[in-house]
């Protein structure tokens, strides 16, 4: 779970509405750090489409989640790392991926 500005996001819903976009393959979201809001969601994605870009993906959210769940960041990677039973590995996303929230 993420906390962001005291409100409880909920990873797997950023997920499933993510997956909706015929561009993305695979999707993780994970807390990024806000000096504003605490935590931010950042949305880890694998592309199916290879012209898919950060802005496309964070459009995609827009009208289909609450402000404060949309992602405010997107990144790109060849694979999400997962454990054998096909958990995703977010402890090695965050540490891979400490970025800030841009206000």
């Amino acid at each position: 779970m993420i906390i962001s500005g005291g409100e409880n996001v909920y990873p797997a819903e950023i997920e499933d509405v993510l997956l909706s976009h015929p561009g993305i393959s695979d999707v993780a979201v994970v807390a990024m750090p806000s000096a504003r809001w605490g935590e931010s969601p950042l949305a880890v994605v694998v592309r199916a489409d290879p012209e898919l870009d950060e802005p496309a993906v964070l459009a995609h959210s827009i009208g289909r989640l609450a402000g404060f769940k949309r992602p405010k960041r997107a990144v790109f990677v060849d694979a999400i790392p997962r454990t054998p039973s096909g958990k995703a590995l977010k402890r090695v996303l965050r540490e891979q991926f400490p970025v800030e929230a841009p206000e």
